[in-house]
């Protein structure tokens, strides 16, 4: 390869154009406001990841990052005030741990308020259960009269070291595409991108609905 020839990754066209668009629609829904929140996708052992601190519905192609699928960063952004997120180590947990094609970080308010319902099991973790809901049937692995366990991890001061009680999670419960973060909003992953998007707004629906059935004491 010539020194002035630019390389070039899997379906890097195509995902500089779909992160910011999944990234405004994340905005629209309240999920990323204030800079917060943030989307990593994979393809092979290339990463496409948001930048951290900017307001993610204004983000364009030419923002992101992209990294081997061990973190190491492999083209930064042409503007050199955008940083890579805090949420890197927590998104190589989900391709490490389950293979994931995608890894979205929400700040969901329905998923916030639902974290306070959240039963304790030990120390630092909490359960939130659901059963009987029809939109559990878009859960991987999930059906009508199933019962979905999410994790609820406590939060942390910095992003960043909320990386082991994540894994811990991951590991202890292999049937949930997400672990949600008390007081914080959630991660969620799956095979891909679109995949993701789905099983964050099925779970952000179970949210939604626990804590609004709580509220009206039903």
């Amino acid at each position: 390869m010539l020194a002035t020839e630019k390389r070039t990754y899997p379906d890097e066209a195509l995902l500089r154009e779909k992160v910011p668009a999944l990234c405004r629609n994340f905005y629209q829904l309240g999920w990323v406001s204030g800079t917060g929140g943030g989307i990593s996708v994979r393809r092979d052992d290339i990463v496409y990841m948001a930048p951290s601190g900017v307001q993610k519905e204004k983000i364009t192609g030419e923002d992101l990052f992209i990294l081997s699928r061990q973190g190491e960063i492999l083209v930064r952004p042409a503007n050199e005030a955008l940083k890579l997120t805090e949420c890197a180590p927590l998104f190589s947990a989900a391709y490490e741990l389950r293979d994931a094609g995608a890894v979205i970080h929400s700040h969901s308010s329905n998923v916030v308020l639902a974290t306070f319902l959240a039963e304790a099991v030990d120390e630092g973790l909490s359960e939130l259960r659901f059963t009987r809901l029809e939109m559990m049937k878009g859960i991987q692995g999930h059906g009508y009269f199933d019962t979905y366990v999410l994790p609820v991890i406590d939060n942390t001061a910095r992003e960043c070291d909320l990386t082991d009680s994540l894994r811990r999670a991951i590991e202890r419960y292999p049937q949930s595409p997400a672990v949600a973060v008390r007081d914080h909003g959630i991660y969620v992953w799956g095979r891909n991108e679109d995949h993701a998007k789905t099983q964050a707004e099925c779970i952000d629906y179970l949210c939604e609905i626990a804590w609004k059935r709580k509220s009206i004491g039903a």
